[in-house]
C-alpha cells in the first residue's frame, strides 16, 4: 500500500502501526496504517473479495510532521538515522466519537479525525521533545544535546503501544506505553477536556514468578468479565525484555520477549481508573 516498487520494500518502508475502525454512521470498516521510517499514515476501507477473503482501498493518506517549530523560534527534527522520519506505531481508535490516537514514537501522541481529515492535535510531547542530537554513524547512536525544556513530563521515547479502556457509562482512559520510562500513562477519554493527563502506573514483578515488564511495544485492554481469573477484565502488554535471555541458536544468547496478562481490577483500583 506504501510501496511503489520492490527496491521500496527492500528498504522496509513498508506498513508498521495498524488500527482498525468501523464508522458507525455509514457502518464501513477500516484499517488505519503508518508507514515505518516516514511520518505517513493510510486510511484503508476494507471490502469483501472473492473467496472470502478481504480486500481494501485506499481512501486518503496524511502526513503528520516531521519537523517543529519551538517557542524560541527556531526549529527541531528528533535525532534519527540518516534517512529516517519519525514514524508512527502504536493506534487505536475511539469508536464512540470517530478519533484516532497516534503515538509518534519521538514526539508525542496525536489526536485526529479517524477518517484522516482536519486537523492533527498533539495532546502530549515525549520528555525528549525538543532535544537536539547528533548521529554517530559508529556507535549508531545519538548524542543528546542541552535540553531546552519545551518537552512534556509524562511519556519518556519512544510512545508505543495505545489502547482504550471503555467504561459502560462513556467515560474511561487512553492507555500509552512510555517505553524509555517503562511505564503507562493515562489520559481521560474526553476531547472537551483536552485528553488530560490522570495519572500512570507500571507493571512490576510478580513475587517468585514473573519479572517485570520493560520495553513495552503494545497493549490491549478489554473492559468485560472474563471468568473467575478476571472477573473485572484483562489487560496484556507486551514485555520486551523477558527474563532470563535464551539461546539464539549461534553459542550466544538473545533477549526474550513475552507477553503478560494483568488483572485489570489491580490497575482500576490502584490508579483509580
Amino acid at each position: 500500500m506504501f510501496s511503489a516498487d520492490q527496491a521500496e520494500i527492500n528498504e522496509q518502508r513498508t506498513a508498521y502501526g495498524l488500527a482498525t475502525w468501523q464508522d458507525r454512521t455509514t457502518g464501513r470498516s477500516y484499517a488505519l496504517v503508518s508507514q515505518r521510517e516516514r511520518t505517513r499514515l493510510a486510511l484503508l476501507e476494507l471490502r469483501p473479495a472473492a473467496n472470502g477473503t478481504i480486500g481494501y482501498r485506499t481512501v486518503r493518506t496524511l502526513d503528520l510532521p516531521s519537523s517543529f517549530r519551538l517557542p524560541d523560534g527556531t526549529t527541531w527534527s528528533p535525532c534519527l538515522e540518516p534517512g529516517e522520519l519519525p514514524q508512527v506505531e502504536g493506534m487505536v481508535v475511539d469508536p464512540a466519537t470517530g478519533t484516532l490516537y497516534a503515538g509518534q514514537e519521538d514526539i508525542g501522541i496525536w489526536r485526529l479525525r479517524a477518517d484522516l481529515t482536519g486537523r492533527p492535535v498533539l495532546v502530549d510531547r515525549t520528555e525528549e521533545y525538543g532535544v537536539p542530537g547528533v548521529y554517530d554513524e559508529a556507535t549508531e547512536e545519538c548524542t543528546p544535546g542541552t535540553d531546552p525544556g519545551y518537552g512534556g513530563e509524562h511519556l519518556s521515547a519512544d510512545v508505543e503501544g495505545l489502547t482504550l479502556y471503555q467504561e459502560r457509562d462513556g467515560d474511561g482512559h487512553l492507555l500509552a506505553s512510555s517505553q524509555g520510562d517503562n511505564t503507562f500513562a493515562l489520559y481521560d477519554r474526553e476531547v472537551r477536556e483536552g485528553n488530560a493527563y490522570e495519572g500512570g502506573f507500571r507493571v512490576g514483578a510478580a513475587t517468585g514468578t514473573l519479572d517485570s515488564v520493560e520495553e513495552c511495544d503494545g497493549a490491549a485492554v478489554l473492559n468485560a468479565p472474563l471468568g473467575k481469573r478476571y472477573p473485572r477484565g484483562l489487560l496484556v502488554v507486551q514485555d520486551g525484555h523477558e527474563t532470563p535471555e535464551v539461546s539464539d541458536g549461534e553459542g550466544g544468547t538473545r533477549t526474550a520477549t513475552g507477553f503478560k496478562f494483568v488483572d485489570l481490577a489491580t490497575v482500576v483500583d490502584a490508579t483509580g481508573m
